[in-house]
């Protein structure tokens, strides 16, 4: 009896189907869908929200600059000038004569720069022991450094005023700089800012590694709180030159800061407005020329602590 086969064809024998690969999304589409990348533009109305502000924050700037070129009669007119005169340069150099601008510029850049790095370090250390560290009554000690921001800076002069005199600090920059070391509010807003920015599990694992606490501080909470301490140090930085009640009360003018030094400029019974303005753009210069310079690395560094966060 004979059988008869039938030939099935085999997997090996089988038409091989090359995949096809997947279309490219449409460039389009994948914008309207959200990309990490992409840039947001904003319309007319931002861009004329933001001119009309900086105009507005630039023309008290720009007024000094003009009244600093005009003498008392040319300012007391009615409306007065709105263009540079031919007296700047006679009140800037009275202005930088009479109130010695150039000490008084070098004392303010030393309290300032002191008061804004120690500010920053010491805060920074003490947020982070607030924000991070076990001990005892924590949570009542920050309160109490809390509650010292509700005490007005008045309240406190007169024995303030008593300490620096016994200590014979009067008319030396110790007694501006030594009782703003440490910042309530910088403590309050670095512990703020580390207990969200800063993971317990990286001091966890570091200590697990075998580093100690300086190890940790240094290379773990510094680089954490990069972003913030920028921030905390042009806030300081600002206040500490524009500061002007304490240091009017513990210096003189033989020793002064840029804002002691201006209260020499006026004489007489008629002061000199030209020059008063001159000595006030003279004084402002110097933080502008900071911000020039070191603004864009302070927003970057705040920018990349958002985006890292």
């Amino acid at each position: 009896m004979a059988t008869t086969t039938t030939n099935t064809p085999t997997d090996a024998a089988a038409p091989r189907v090359r995949p096809q690969p997947p279309a490219p999304p449409r460039r389009g589409r994948g914008r309207r869908a959200g990309s990490a990348g992409r840039q947001l533009h904003g319309g007319w109305l931002t861009y004329t929200i933001l001119i009309i502000f900086t105009i507005g924050s630039l023309i008290p700037l720009v007024w000094a600059l003009i009244a600093s070129s005009h003498n008392n009669s040319s300012l007391a007119k009615t409306p007065p000038p709105f263009w540079f005169g031919g007296e700047m340069a006679s009140n800037w150099k009275f202005a930088w004569e009479q109130a010695h601008m150039g000490t008084a510029m070098l004392n303010t850049l030393v309290v300032a720069g002191t008061i804004t790095l120690s500010t920053v370090l010491f805060c920074t250390l003490a947020g982070f022991a607030f924000a991070k560290l076990r001990f005892r009554a924590k949570n009542v000690l920050m309160l109490l450094v809390i509650g010292t921001m509700m005490v007005p800076p008045q309240l406190t002069v007169v024995p303030l005023f008593m300490w620096v005199s016994e200590l014979g600090w009067t008319d030396h920059l110790q007694a501006v700089i030594v009782p703003q070391l440490v910042a309530a509010f910088g403590v309050f807003f670095m512990r703020q800012y580390l207990v969200q920015a800063l993971p317990s599990e990286i001091i966890e694992a570091a200590r697990v590694d075998g580093a100690h606490s300086l190890r940790i501080v240094w290379h773990v909470v510094f680089p954490a709180a990069r972003p913030a301490m920028a921030v905390l140090g042009m806030l300081t930085f600002v206040m500490a030159w524009n500061e002007f009640f304490w240091p009017i009360i513990a210096l003189t003018e033989e020793n002064p800061t840029v804002q002691v030094a201006l209260t020499a400029i006026p004489q007489g019974y008629v002061p000199n407005e030209g020059a008063i303005m001159a000595g006030a753009v003279i004084g402002t210069l110097p933080l502008l020329v900071a911000l020039a310079l070191f603004g864009k690395q302070i927003v970057g560094g705040i920018m990349h602590g958002a985006v890292k966060g």
